[in-house]
């Protein structure tokens, strides 16, 4: 494998020029996206904290060709990517998304990162939350010895399946008729995961950005044209009114890719 390429701060303006080069350990990235967000803010604030980690085109294309992200992400991408997975206490992803991108039941992180997760304080390691209305998980996702925690309601028609599938302890469900994410982000929370990346799909996150619940937004912009019918970032919601502002936490390049740090929601300032 190719060694991962060296990212240029562009800002925040006391790093602009800084050039952070390949570490197994991430420890200069680790510390950049575990800055505080905004005045008021610590590196990891009080309660459930929602970084939503999303790749997107020239043309608002949210996927490639194939209806995947891999045709449009790059390494200094996914160097980024696997950078925030050890920075987060579970990633959350809709039931899509993870048969789309062939999702395993459990996600593992390179041995050094796994390390660093330790020294940060967090567990080693590192579980999947899908969320599902209907109940029907793919088959990697139940490969293997661990499972997924399953976010679902009450009228799931696979509820009792659920339960033996992965378990009750790993069954979250909230809301009735569909599914309560609010109260399965407090969950995740109450469970001890508060830091959570959300990895999509458009779907989930046009729901979560809806509701209020994402504070962050870790956003690469692949120099790429793809046209056709590609979701975007957020899909089947109508525009929001008020729209949500976001604010530049700081900005990353490599050879056209734009990766960015945008604060969103209750960070003030």
């Amino acid at each position: 494998m190719s060694e991962p390429p060296a990212l240029d701060v562009l800002l925040p303006a006391d790093l602009a020029g800084t050039r952070l080069g390949p570490d197994p350990t991430e420890a200069a990235l680790r510390a950049l996206w575990t800055r505080p967000p905004g005045p008021g803010t610590g590196a990891h604030p009080e309660g459930p904290w929602v970084r939503a980690v999303m790749i997107g085109t020239l043309d608002g294309a949210a996927a490639g060709p194939d209806g995947r992200t891999g045709s449009i992400n790059d390494a200094a991408d996914h160097r980024v990517f696997t950078t925030l997975r050890a920075l987060s206490d579970v990633v959350l992803v809709g039931v899509g998304t993870a048969r789309d991108e062939g999702y395993p039941g459990a996600l593992d992180l390179p041995e050094a990162l796994v390390a660093a997760r330790g020294a940060d304080g967090f567990a080693p390691g590192l579980p999947l939350a899908v969320v599902t209305r209907s109940g029907q998980l793919s088959d990697a996702l139940l490969a293997g010895d661990a499972r997924p925690y399953v976010v679902t309601h009450a009228g799931c028609p696979r509820l009792d399946a659920l339960r033996t599938e992965v378990g009750a302890e790993r069954l979250l469900v909230h809301g009735d008729d569909d599914v309560d994410l609010r109260g399965a982000v407090a969950a995740l929370a109450a469970a001890g995961l508060p830091r959570i990346a959300l990895e999509g799909g458009p779907s989930l996150l046009a729901r979560m950005v809806t509701l209020g619940l994402v504070d962050e937004l870790s956003l690469t912009l692949s120099p790429q044209l793809v046209g056709g019918d590609a979701p975007r970032m957020l899909a089947g919601v109508p525009f929001l009114d008020p729209v949500v502002p976001g604010r530049l936490v700081h900005l990353l390049h490599a050879d056209g890719v734009l990766l960015a740090r945008y604060a969103l929601g209750r960070v003030e300032g």
